[in-house]
């Protein structure tokens, strides 16, 4: 399974983002690397993430990234 690379920017509501296939690669080491690189070339003022998520294809990988998932809860201990 290929890892791919993603630029995701903020949309109209927190339900909802817009995807960029940025990349796709075969190694973890490969994506991760340039996951960094393409941080690091981030203008200042931009808001957009990259995130490098692991999936069979590419709608795989874009319905895990817009799936809604819930905050974890604190517990006392573990502040």
């Amino acid at each position: 399974m290929p890892y791919f690379i993603y630029k995701i920017n903020a949309g109209p509501t927190a339900l909802i983002k817009n995807l960029e296939k940025v990349a796709e690669h075969d190694a973890y080491k490969t994506a991760k690397n340039q996951a960094r690189e393409l941080r690091a070339a981030q203008p200042s003022g931009d808001q957009s993430t990259y995130k490098v998520i692991f999936a069979n294809n590419a709608l795989e990988a874009e319905e895990q990234l817009m799936e809604h998932r819930e905050a974890p809860i604190v517990r006392e201990w573990e502040k």
